[in-house]
């Protein structure tokens, strides 16, 4: 890029975001528009006057962005959890690293490489000269300059590594101290249970009553089993697009309005008033809802969840259905689901860590995650639409590669749809995969696709069949907020950071790869080999990284638990938590729904479920 076509992209952009931010700030404090820029303090009923404030005054209005800094990472906590405040973190982390790197970048290696010869720059014409004459390019082969800026990627590594360190030993400890604040939440007492073994003559959920009141008598609390409701659900849509229909009826300014003829289109057979017609047809529609809830909850366990059965086994048993198989040699493989729930935490540890019974394709357990954060469908999707691990590694290497190159602006909602057919039973684990698949589609596509295909060109095609001059190639190549708006669904502990840790340390192996390249193209050859212990020193420190914080974010140990659970005991409220735990995983649908005014009294009314 030519120096002058950089300054000229700065300054527009500069200009655009100087605009953009005049007018948000003018925008958001319309009343208006606070359903849209204030959506989580207007749902909490905390939108201030203050905020309300007229388009007049620039300065005014710029408030939001004092306020936006002033709140505390403990405050940040409290409102928002500790994945907010991770979410933070990230951003002050890459900010570190930035400031860091800017400062050796700018003040140091930038003035030695625009001092070289290199590129035979012309002082006369420097606006039009490329920005290489600003890279390590510029600097004479064999230049002893070139080891400040090996001593740059040792510098460099060794503060990244420290800063990484820092971060991973402060959240570990945030998460911890999170969990011991936090009131007790459902996910703590409760596992998964699948492959739930039958016998002739008594349900699935008999069977789990039993083998857990058997097994642990004195902690063992309730279980919610998985259905199939996917039909329900449809109901359920329905109901919701017939209310939005009747909302809009009502709407209509003059009576005469409401009337339309009953046929296709509205062009054919009687007259009639919609809004009578809608209101009996969600009478209609709340009976239909309570009979197949009714059904569904009746039906025989065997039949009712024998297409969670052969999911369920296929995507989590060792074992694997063999075509030709009766459905009841199927049934008996693998079964149905249910979240268990403990009276303690330490209970469910338990349960979610051993093997439960002497087969070890039966009675599987893991965590659950939390209600909110169940991907429901999971339970009722076909077999078809969900994917092994061999299918799910073509489509995250490869068919990104090809849609997604032209559809940039497309690649998060596809990863969510490419991770939520995996088979993950939550919504927070299919964002982490999301994002992962993300990350690396980044990686590849920005970075390898854009470096290594034009090297393809200037090079052959076969380079790459030569590791060793991989290297070579990339050293040729590469120098050539909260508070308001978002509130959460669900919380994970902050387990998203490590997933930013194997990032950064996978980027700074890839630096490590790219400098022994260029110290090689540049005649340092001993350079590059003082080099090539740096990754190995890093892989050794991401070892040990990962082996003392990363099960603090996998689980919580026993200590804290057992605390926790002690701690709770004398909690005067823990009954009622027992009691609201014993329905807190039952299936959305299951739950009753009213569809007209005149319905029973539910815990989901048509007024409120149809707006979500």
């Amino acid at each position: 890029m030519i120096l002058s076509a950089l300054l000229t992209s700065v300054g527009i952009n500069a200009a655009l975001c100087v605009i953009c931010f005049i007018l948000y700030s003018m925008l958001r404090n319309r009343p208006s528009n606070a359903n849209l820029y204030l959506p989580r303090l207007v749902a909490e009923g905390k939108l201030q006057e203050e905020d309300e404030i007229s388009v007049g005054r620039l300065l005014s209005s710029v408030k939001w962005v004092k306020r936006a800094w002033q709140p505390s990472e403990d405050e940040l906590l409290l409102k928002s959890g500790l994945d907010a405040v991770v979410f933070m973190r990230i951003f002050i982390f890459g900010l570190k690293v930035f400031r860091f790197a800017g400062i050796i970048g700018i003040l140091i290696l930038l003035p030695f490489n625009y001092m070289g010869n290199q590129l035979n720059i012309d002082f006369t014409d420097l606006p039009n000269k490329s920005l290489e004459t600003f890279s390590i390019s510029n600097v004479d082969d064999g230049s002893n300059r070139l080891w400040i800026h090996f001593s740059a990627v040792y510098i460099f590594t060794a503060v990244v590594c420290y800063l990484l360190y820092f971060e991973y030993d402060y959240i570990s400890s945030k998460r911890i101290g999170y969990f011991y604040s936090a009131k007790p939440q459902p996910n703590q007492f409760t596992v998964l249970v699948r492959s739930i073994p039958s016998s002739s003559g008594t349900s699935f959920s008999e069977s789990v009553e039993s083998f857990f009141s058997e097994y642990y008598p004195s902690t063992y609390l309730s279980h919610s089993m998985v259905r199939r409701t996917s039909k329900l659900k449809g109901l359920i849509n329905e109901a919701d697009k017939v209310y939005k229909k009747l909302v809009h009826v009502k709407t209509k300014k003059y009576p005469q309005q409401r009337f339309k003829r009953a046929g296709f289109m509205g062009l054919f057979g009687r007259r009639v008033d919609l809004q009578d017609h809608y209101e009996k047809k969600l009478e209609d529609m709340e009976g239909n809802l309570r009979t197949e809830q009714s059904y569904v909850a009746g039906k025989n366990d065997k039949s009712q969840e024998f297409h969670i059965a052969k999911s369920c086994s296929l995507k989590w048993s060792s074992s694997r259905p063999i075509y030709g198989v009766s459905e009841s040699r199927q049934i008996e493989a693998g079964s149905s689901a249910a979240f268990v729930s403990f009276k303690s935490r330490f209970g469910a540890a338990v349960v979610s860590h051993l093997q439960q019974g002497i087969k070890p394709t039966e009675w599987l357990t893991e965590p659950a995650p939390d209600p909110q954060d169940v991907y429901w469908p999971f339970f009722s999707a076909s077999f078809i639409k969900r994917w092994m691990k061999v299918v799910s590694q073509v489509i995250t290497g490869y068919l990104p590669s090809l849609i997604l190159e032209t559809f940039l602006s497309l690649v998060p909602p596809t990863m969510i749809v490419l991770s939520s057919i995996q088979g993950y039973i939550a919504l927070s684990q299919i964002e982490k995969s999301a994002c992962i698949k993300v990350l690396w589609f980044t990686i590849w596509n920005i970075f390898f696709a854009n470096v290594l295909s034009g090297s393809a060109l200037y090079y052959r095609i076969d380079v790459f069949l030569e590791p060793k001059r991989i290297p070579e190639v990339l050293a040729v190549a590469v120098p050539g907020q909260l508070l308001n708006v978002y509130a959460p669904k669900f919380e994970t502990g902050g387990k998203f950071w490590p997933v930013v840790h194997d990032a950064t340390v996978f980027s700074l192996i890839l630096m490590h790869v790219i400098a022994i390249g260029i110290f090689g193209l540049k005649k340092v050859p001993l350079a590059s080999s003082l080099i090539i212990p740096l990754p190995i020193l890093t892989l050794i420190f991401n070892s040990y990284c990962r082996r003392r914080f990363l099960p603090n974010f996998k689980g919580y140990p026993a200590e804290c638990l057992i605390i926790k659970d002690r701690i709770d005991q004398m909690d005067p409220t823990i009954s009622s938590f027992y009691d609201k735990l014993s329905t807190a995983y039952r299936d959305p649908a299951m739950k009753p729904h009213r569809y007209s005014e005149t319905g029973e009294s539910s815990n989901s009314p048509l007024l409120h479920g149809a707006d979500r």
